[in-house]
């Protein structure tokens, strides 16, 4: 097993080791790390603050007891470098920190590749509720629209039957009417015979009485008095209208259901949290 690192620098033995050299596993103070960044074969090395990280100490070959710098790409192991002569002989090599870069960096692809989806997702899905909001506003404008239309045609189909009812109930006013003037008129005959009845009646009776009598008979007779036909009358029969025919005369409307979606999703997530939390 590697040995537990050292927080002191492993250069100058002296200062801190207040930074850690990724590539190199050491501890390094301010100074030497300034040092060691300007050596050409270690300019590029990573550091980073010892405080963040503790790392353990290098790790060892259990055959060799030499530092694992190597990855058989063969057997899928951790090597050292005299282990390239020995039974991995002819293998294939990469170094450690090589793999490491190579897996850091398909890990960055990885995660900024996911994290650009997932700004898409969010930016179409913003698109999409203004869209959603958009079309909602539309449709119930519509269904007003249709819904006012309607109505109208309503108010109008009622004006032109009250129309109908006052033009029709106006012709058979008139014939009423009419009616009353004949009546009306057939009664003041009738009261002038009545008239000449009682002034006969006054009359001293003799020969020309009887003549008399006998002449407003025959005027009485003459009299008609008409008799009544069946008098017009006026009714109003209510359709009876359900609300589901109301409901059947606007037009219909329909909204796409994304829930498997949000099922999906749901489910996803649960899992991912499960995962997180069992380890």
């Amino acid at each position: 097993m590697a040995q537990a690192a050292s927080k002191t620098c492993e250069v100058c033995v002296s200062a801190p080791g207040s930074q850690y050299c990724i590539d190199c596993e050491e501890y390094y103070c301010g100074n030497c790390k300034l040092l060691h960044n300007r050596q050409k074969l270690s300019r590029n090395h990573q550091f980073q603050k010892a405080s963040d990280q503790i790392p353990e100490g290098k790790s060892k070959c259990s055959e060799h007891k030499e530092e694992l710098t190597l990855i058989c790409n063969t057997c899928n192991s951790q090597i050292c470098t005299k282990c390239v002569t020995g039974k991995h002989n002819g293998h294939r090599f990469s170094q450690i920190f090589d793999v490491i870069v190579q897996l850091q960096r398909k890990n960055e692809r990885k995660i900024r590749g996911k994290t650009n989806e997932a700004h898409e997702n969010i930016r179409q899905i913003g698109d999409s509720l203004i869209s959603f909001d958009n079309s909602v506003e539309s449709v119930i404008k519509s269904l007003n629209d249709e819904g006012n239309m309607i109505k109208r045609m309503v108010d109008k189909s009622v004006a032109q039957k009250i129309v109908l009812v006052k033009e029709k109930s106006k012709k058979e006013k008139d014939i009423l009417m009419n009616m009353l003037s004949y009546a009306k008129s057939e009664l003041v005959d009738g009261q002038a015979l009545d008239r000449k009845r009682n002034e006969l009646d006054k009359t001293r009776q003799d020969g020309s009485l009887v003549q008399k009598i006998n002449n407003l008979t025959e005027e009485i007779d003459k009299l008609h008095i008409h008799s009544l036909p069946e008098f017009p009358y006026i009714f109003f029969r209510p359709k009876s209208v359900s609300e589901n025919e109301i409901r059947q005369l606007i037009g219909t409307y329909g909204v796409s259901d994304c829930s498997s979606v949000l099922e999906q999703l749901e489910q996803r997530h649960g899992r991912l949290h499960r995962c997180s939390f069992c380890g």
